[in-house]
């Protein structure tokens, strides 16, 4: 049966204005290379990702492994292994990243954040590469709650939302994100058990330093995300090279609360 547009149009709304809470989960990735614009000429790898409901908080690890080849023919194993405790009320992060080269350590960071609001100032303490201080400007999200505003964003039928983020990931403190929302659908067919009743759209992630002149990106990913935050079909494009993410091993987590 054909239903009406307005009909289609109610059931569309009804499908995008439901809250769907973030899910823990468990998800393996392999990574091929897409594309480079330097001497790389292979790129091959794996990230694990596991998201932990710890009741007041979200417990996330992301360990990223890649074997990059360029044009000599010498290989180079990067290992990136990145640990955050962030609270659901947003307003306390403790981070964790360490990165190596061929053994070889190459970046450590640590320390906690907090802010006087989701979305309000705060500011960061390193104890890692140096203990330190970073002020938080107003708008700033953690990690987990800059995914929730994302999704709600989507939701809403937003196509473009700016906020300020920090992750711990760099050592100057907050960054700017730009996110653009390609499109938002309703559910639909999906081999992983779990995701197949959700909506899911496409969305692309710049993140700047927020004393870049330049406003070149450091980073971008674009994906596919379903409303529980978890994320597939992805371009992660590291500057040099872009590699692709694909979705290989996915499991959702009891809360154990």
């Amino acid at each position: 049966m054909r239903l009406p547009f307005l009909a289609i149009a109610a059931l569309l709304l009804s499908w995008t204005a439901q809250a769907q809470p973030l899910a823990a989960h468990k998800a393996m990735y392999e990574l091929q290379m897409h594309s480079a614009r330097s001497d790389v000429i292979a790129a091959s790898g794996k990230m694990a990702y596991e998201v932990t409901d710890a009741c007041d908080a979200w417990a996330v690890r992301q360990r990223l492994e890649m074997t990059i080849t360029n044009r000599d023919g010498q290989d180079t194993d990067m290992i990136s292994d990145y640990t955050t405790w962030e609270s659901k009320d947003g307003s306390r992060l403790r981070y964790r990243l360490r990165q190596t080269t061929d053994d070889a350590v190459t970046s450590e960071i640590s320390g906690e954040a907090t802010l006087s609001a989701p979305g309000g100032t705060g500011t960061a303490r390193y104890t890692l590469p140096e203990a330190t201080e970073k002020k938080l400007p107003a708008g700033t999200l953690f990690p987990m709650a800059h995914t929730e505003a994302l999704l709600k964003a989507a939701a809403a039928g937003k196509k473009f939302i700016a906020l300020p983020l920090f992750d711990g990931t760099s050592a100057t403190g907050a960054q700017d994100s730009s996110v653009a929302i390609a499109s938002w659908l309703p559910p639909g067919p999906s081999q992983w058990k779990g995701l197949e009743t959700l909506p899911s759209g496409r969305v692309h992630i710049a993140f700047f330093d927020n004393d870049n002149a330049n406003q070149q990106p450091d980073y971008e990913v674009g994906m596919r995300y379903w409303s529980n935050g978890v994320a597939d079909e992805m371009l992660m494009d590291f500057g040099d090279f872009v590699m692709r993410g694909t979705l290989k091993t996915f499991n959702l987590l009891p809360s154990g609360c």
